[in-house]
Order: structure tokens, then C-alpha cells, then sequence
């Protein structure tokens, strides 16, 4: 059996320490998107990718733009009891009267006017409306709606229809 004998001084974990005199080799960079024609045969022959990295800022602006979402569209409502959503003024609109809402209320209201006859899951309100990092649950999205309908008031608290074991949906023609 061979002992072998550790120097103290060198470190014990990462990559192992280069020989004297060895060169390093450069470092290729991954192309932050897809490459273009010249780079894939560039790889295609064995070439590294000399592409520079993305920077922050164009990653933090792809990313944004990419969760930008296309702007809530009112439902397409006609009648005496209609809601209506004014992202401009941060207000919804009941009749024509302006209804009392919270920020939450308002962006819940917002999101199941802007989609309906769509299921929401209470999951996906919550991730959608809270955003992904709240602590909470379906509970919480069940007592919103139920302020909601008390809001909108006994003509229209049926346009918020409970789909059982699923979540909730906004039907516009529902009185």
C-alpha cells in the first residue's frame, strides 16, 4: 500500500492546480441566444463559440419583456349592469358607478374580467394576482371573491361562477 504525503499549503477542494509552464486554454462563451448561421457551422466544425455573453441588462430586458403581458381587453359586455375595467385610472366600473376596490380586489376583478368563460385555478390566481413568492393559499382567493361578489352586488354577483374543485370563472352575460 502507497501513502501518499499532502502538502498543507495546497488547497484541498476546486480544480486541481496547473503545472508549471502550462498555458491555459481561453474560455469560450455560450451564445446567450440562438447563433446564426456562421457560428452553428463554426460549431458544426469543431470551432469554439466566440460569442459574447449577454449582458444584465439584456437578460433582465428579455426577461421583462417576455412577462410583459398583452394589456387586459374589457369583457365585451353590453346591459344596464356592465363591468368595466379602466386600467388608466385604476378604477372598475359598475353601471357606470366606480366600485370601491381594494388593490387586490381591483387586480383579481381585473384579471377574470380580462379572461372570460376561463377557468382560473385558485393556484394560478394566486400566482397570477399575489405573485409567486405569497405565502398564501386558496383560502385566500375564495374570501376575495366572496368581497367581490358582496361588491358588485346581488345583480351581479352571479357573473363570478365557483367551478367546484376547480377554481372560478367570470361570465359576463350571467345575471
Amino acid at each position: 500500500m502507497t501513502v501518499r504525503r499532502v502538502d498543507p499549503r495546497l488547497p484541498t477542494s476546486g480544480p486541481p492546480p496547473l503545472a508549471a509552464g502550462a498555458a491555459t486554454q481561453p474560455r469560450t462563451a455560450l451564445p446567450s441566444a440562438p447563433p446564426g448561421p456562421a457560428a452553428t457551422s463554426r460549431a458544426a466544425a469543431g470551432a469554439p463559440l466566440t460569442e459574447a455573453p449577454a449582458t444584465v441588462a439584456e437578460v433582465t430586458q428579455s426577461g421583462e419583456q417576455a412577462a410583459q403581458q398583452p394589456p387586459v381587453v374589457e369583457a365585451p359586455e353590453s346591459g344596464p349592469a356592465a363591468v368595466v375595467i379602466d386600467h388608466e385610472r385604476y378604477v372598475a366600473l359598475l353601471d357606470g358607478t366606480e366600485l370601491d376596490l381594494t388593490y387586490l380586489e381591483f387586480e383579481l376583478l381585473a384579471h377574470l374580467v380580462g379572461h372570460p368563460h376561463r377557468v382560473h385555478s385558485r393556484t394560478s390566481l394566486v400566482s397570477t394576482v399575489w405573485g409567486y413568492d405569497y405565502p398564501g393559499d386558496g383560502r385566500t382567493v375564495d374570501v376575495h371573491i366572496a368581497r367581490l361578489r358582496r361588491k358588485l352586488g346581488v345583480e351581479r354577483r352571479d357573473s363570478i361562477v365557483t367551478v367546484r374543485r376547480v377554481g372560478y370563472k367570470y361570465v359576463p352575460d350571467r345575471t
